[in-house]
């Protein structure tokens, strides 16, 4: 007989099942209203106007099927009508946690007849057809991404658009994605396409009150954004771990208010007995021969620094890419946030003072690596730079097995900027990360803000054909010729050990530049790697925010002073802070000198000096 199922959610039982009190409910709605400040919620109107945009796109999915089977030929015209087809959302859309400005996640279900050829090929033209005028105002098909995609505006909403054909006769409006048998058969594009729509549904179905949860949800992930510790790729936790961090939390404290679990996500989980995994259900079997989270089988999961596991079958690590910094600084941060609750419900503080924005260029570091990608092409850039991007976490893992290195925390952004040349010797400069020759008129914007889906497709690994042409694009400014290069700058930074003497990190950089000069779309003729030495207070303007202060040049103490009475020499009293400032001071000097030797002669990404 089989054992009962237990009346909870989760994989072990709630440690409280107590009801807010009077005081918790009114922080909850506080922090309500101070989300709003935030701009955290879009109007009723803008959300009305996503559900519109839904039911063109679910429409154009039917007719779509339909247009497809009927070009087959062999199709009885009863199973054409049959053949259904349905839009599927995922991600903070379906879990409802969307703002302003928000893309809506999107897949498109379509019965076996239909390919994903037919995908690209076909849809987007039924989809302008059946669109009002003006609609599309923007349509990027990246078929070669790792996980298939076509990305576009349509009427103000971006939308990210993927597809899965399942091997059924038909799919009905009202089917769902739960049954496991649905993925028989799927290759891992389709696997990895209809995953993310399962495990958002997954995660909807274990928290005991999807209210809360969103609620939580929204504050931690704006928090996370803010204290810059929100970025799978560079190695932190992603949009779906911290959904699925907060639903555990949930699932422990079932009947909390909001405010009440996010203070608990901050003291939990950073207490937490990692690398012991975060689980919201026991990993379950499948119909399947694919890899299924296990580190008794599989080695390399044993290496999991901190593995929180997704709901749905085959279970993965959405959190595999965490290194050693990155771990310490999300445990960091955690730590911080739950002082600040305390704090909040003490009264000494406000909802906003959670979200303050973090300090990684203002004061956390004094020494920073910049990682330096150029090309002389947009289309070459947004390609090498996004391969790039896929890999600074690899370099961050190296750096992390330096015992003279601390920390080396990554910024989960990317610094793209365009600049302006007259001659090579400039451009030379340019691409070894000079300044001078940036392009006034044109606004630095970061990764993030870009979004783009080329770049995006190539930080997934993937290897998309880039044309070379022949130099950098020319334009005349004041009758001279000038060539433009773009580039985009990762930024790392370093705190470094008490023991350290002297640093040489070529050995990191050098198989950090073999490694992306492997990718199989890399052109010498297009594009440049460069890995810098750069102070705190030697940073770009543009890495600050208004009203931030940019660190300074420290001024030399004088540690000896002549007494005028005797004529004797007198030393001024060394304070503990003084004694770590010479430290550092001294560690820089080493740094710096290797670096000259390592950096120095300027070795590219070609090997070329």
């Amino acid at each position: 007989m089989a054992a009962p199922k237990p009346a909870h959610k989760g994989v072990t039982p709630p440690i409280s099942m107590a009801m807010p009190t009077a005081k918790e409910l009114g922080m909850n709605d506080a922090l309500v209203d101070e989300l709003k400040r935030q701009n955290n919620f879009e109007t009723p109107a803008e959300t009305e106007r996503r559900m519109k945009v839904l039911s063109i796109f679910q429409r154009v999915a039917v007719e779509f099927v339909k247009t497809v089977m009927s070009k087959k030929g062999n199709i009885p015209q009863s199973m054409i009508n049959a053949a259904g087809g349905k839009i599927y959302t995922y991600g903070s859309y379906r879990l409802g946690v969307y703002g302003p400005g928000s893309d809506i996640d999107t897949l498109v279900v379509a019965p076996r007849e239909v390919s994903r050829d037919d995908f690209f090929e076909t849809f987007p033209s039924i989809l302008e057809k059946h669109s009002p005028p003006g609609a599309i105002e923007e349509l990027t098909p990246v078929p070669e991404a790792f996980v298939p995609i076509i990305k576009l505006e349509y009427s103000g909403i971006s939308i990210d658009l993927i597809f899965a054909s399942l091997a059924v006769a038909s799919v009905p409006t009202n089917m769902t994605l739960k049954d496991n048998t649905l993925l028989r058969g799927l290759d891992d594009r389709t696997l990895r396409s209809v995953n993310g729509t399962r495990v958002t549904d997954e995660i909807l179905e274990l928290v005991p009150q999807p209210k809360v949860f969103r609620t939580a949800l929204r504050t931690v992930k704006l928090w996370a954004k803010r204290r810059a510790i929100y970025s799978n790729v560079m190695g932190f936790p992603g949009g779906v771990a911290w959904a699925m961090l907060v639903a555990r939390v949930c699932q422990l404290y079932p009947q909390a208010a909001a405010a009440v679990v996010v203070g608990k996500v901050f003291r939990l989980m950073s207490s937490w007995a990692w690398p012991q995994p975060v689980l919201l259900k026991e990993i379950e079997s499948g119909p399947l021969q694919v890899r299924v989270w296990n580190p008794a089988i599989y080695h390399g999961d044993r290496y999991h620094l901190m593995p929180i596991i997704t709901p749905a079958y085959p279970s993965m690590c959405a959190t595999h890419n965490i290194s050693h910094s990155t771990k310490d600084s999300i445990l960091r941060e955690l730590r911080r946030g739950g002082d600040l609750v305390d704090k909040i419900y003490a009264g000494q503080l406000a909802w906003k003072d959670l979200f303050e924005r973090h300090t990684f260029f203002t004061s956390d570091f004094k020494y920073y690596l910049s990682v330096v990608s150029s090309s002389r092409t947009k289309e070459a850039q947004l390609l090498w730079s996004g391969l790039v991007e896929s890999k600074v976490r690899l370099l961050v893992s190296d750096l992390d097995h330096d015992e003279l290195i601390s920390c080396a925390r990554p910024y989960i952004e990317g610094f793209e900027r365009v600049h302006r040349c007259s001659s090579e010797e400039e451009i030379d400069a340019v691409i070894r990360g000079d300044l001078r020759y940036q392009a006034k008129d044109i606004k630095t914007e970061t990764t993030e803000m870009t979004n783009d889906p080329k770049h995006n497709a190539a930080a997934a690994g993937e290897n998309i054909d880039v044309k070379p042409e022949s130099g950098a694009p020319k334009v005349m400014i004041n009758g001279t010729e000038h060539a433009t290069i773009y580039s985009t700058t990762y930024y790392i930074g370093l705190q470094l050990s008490q023991q350290a003497k002297k640093l040489d990190i070529s050995w990191a950089t050098n198989k950090f530049k073999d490694i992306c000069t492997q990718w199989q779309s890399f052109n010498p003729e297009l594009n440049d790697l460069h890995v810098i030495h750069t102070r705190n207070f030697d940073l770009p303007d543009d890495v600050f925010k208004q009203g931030e202060l940019k660190p300074t040049r420290p001024k030399k103490k004088a540690v000896k002073k002549e007494s005028p009475q005797n004529g004797t020499n007198t030393k001024r009293k060394v304070s503990a802070e003084d004694e770590k400032q010479g430290h550092e001071d001294l560690v820089l000097k080493k740094v710096h000198c290797r670096y000259k030797q390592v950096f120095g002669g300027h070795v590219n990404a070609t090997g070329e000096r």
